[in-house]
């Protein structure tokens, strides 16, 4: 008998543990009840509004006013062309709800753009100036600042691994940064691939790209290939090299949760990003094809149609030249009578 109760007790305690396990399951499983609910709450960010408050519940996306703004861009005509049917984007997106006024450059180089070519402050508070023009000219798109920082450099030389192209030190990285940090500007990383390519050089920038205000730029320009030499030929990339760098972006938005990244590619010519139909367009990453090309206001308008309007992929942006616009450089009034307007704006 006394071996009977041994046998049996075990047995029992096991009963007890399955029935346990069962009514913790159901109860883990069951639909929550409404009162156990979080509240729903729609928490407005710099994104999306000129507000800053901090999300802290559930972000969400004011479609409205983003579909809004879409019509204000075509000057609420659209085309078969714009807007461009793309993804709408998560919560958190900067374009188009805001207009981006960047200042370009490097460090180093005083004739790389106006980001150099300025003592700091002189700088920051001609950028700061700038941007309240566009707010001035503009106010249905908020313009906020941004330094846009060539990071990798295209070389005339062939330089170590005879790549010709150079990648600034992270102190410098640092320094834009920071410098951005005291305005709470964007900050863009501009590569210049020279005879590297962009599956070498974006991961070189991974630690500044996981950060939520720090974004990529790529300048086909300097994207050579064969024998080709920087400046003395206009590169070219090709919607791979585009796909690539934008499902990198949005790999990163993914794992680290960060708001979605922009990516920004010069254009000038038409052979400068070759099959831009196959360019492709998702909610983690906004594209913006960047009217890099300098001359008279005719001479830019034609630049402008011929390789962002005929050609459109997500986004439009235009550049702006102090020293090569000629005769004079467009005005804010005259930028904004493009068809569509410019949701990024670039001053060298």
């Amino acid at each position: 008998m006394k071996r009977l109760k041994n046998h049996i007790l075990p047995r029992q305690l096991m009963y007890m543990w399955l029935t346990f396990f069962f009514a913790i399951t159901l109860l883990m499983c069951r639909p929550q009840a409404e009162k156990d609910v979080l509240p729903f709450k729609e928490v407005k960010l710099v994104g999306l509004t000129n507000e800053n408050e901090v999300a802290e519940d559930t972000i969400t996306l004011d479609t409205v006013r983003y579909n809004e703004i879409l019509q204000y861009l075509v000057h609420s005509d659209p085309s078969e062309k714009w807007p461009v049917n793309s993804p709408m984007p998560l919560p958190g997106s900067i374009v188009p709800f805001n207009r981006i006024i960047a200042f370009y450059g490097n460090l180093y180089s005083k004739g790389m753009g106006v980001l150099g070519a300025l003592p700091e402050k002189t700088m920051l508070d001609k950028l700061a100036k700038t941007v309240d023009e566009w707010n001035a000219a503009d106010s249905m798109l908020h313009a906020i600042p941004a330094l846009h920082y060539i990071a990798v450099t295209a070389q005339a030389e062939p330089g170590a691994g005879n790549k010709y192209r150079l990648r600034m030190p992270f102190s410098q990285i640092d320094k834009v940064i920071r410098m951005a940090d005291t305005i709470d500007a964007l900050v863009f990383l501009d590569i210049q691939p020279g005879h590297s390519n962009v599956e070498a050089e974006i991961p070189q920038l991974r630690k500044y790209l996981q950060m939520p205000n720090v974004h990529l730029g790529i300048d086909p320009e300097y994207a050579m290939h064969g024998e080709s030499i920087p400046c003395q030929k206009i590169g070219t990339l090709d919607a791979k090299d585009i796909n690539y760098a934008a499902t990198y972006l949005a790999d990163l938005v993914k794992e680290y949760n960060l708001p979605p990244k922009i990516l920004i590619i010069h254009r000038f010519t038409k052979d400068m990003m070759t099959n831009y139909a196959k360019v492709e367009t998702r909610p983690e990453v906004q594209i913006i094809i960047n009217m890099d090309g300098f001359g008279s206001p005719a001479h830019k308008k034609d630049t402008y149609q011929s390789c962002i309007v005929n050609q459109p992929v997500q986004f439009a942006g235009f550049k702006l030249f102090y020293r090569q616009d000629r005769p004079a450089m467009m005005k804010p009034e005259d930028v904004l009578k493009l068809n569509p307007k410019p949701v990024y704006i670039q001053y060298q």
